[in-house]
């Protein structure tokens, strides 16, 4: 097995592949949330194309049954690459990214 260099240890639960326990373990609450009705439902992986050809990729964004949607990114570590790319986002478009 590979060693990320977060020591993220990559997991897979219902044939899913996740970059760490701590996303796969965020999934597993979000279908309990959908099973108790309080999300309707969520996307994994969600692109936001940024500026230069680069790439964002949200880890959930969530329809919750009140109407509001909210965008979650599972973080361990904070890297000065995620933070720029955070901003961007943030800048270009009407979200509010939340660190779980």
């Amino acid at each position: 097995m590979i060693k990320h260099k977060f020591h993220a240890i990559p997991t897979e639960y219902n044939g899913i592949k996740f970059a760490s326990k701590k996303e796969a373990k965020r999934y597993q609450q979000l279908l309990l949330l959908i099973k108790a009705g309080e999300v309707l439902f969520f996307l994994r992986q969600v692109p936001f194309h940024l500026p230069g050809n680069v790439k964002y990729l949200c880890d959930f964004v969530i329809f919750w049954a009140n109407g509001e949607v909210s965008f979650e990114d599972v973080k361990g570590i904070k890297t000065p690459m995620y933070i720029l790319k955070k901003k961007q986002v943030e800048a270009l478009y009407p979200i509010k990214i939340i660190e779980v």
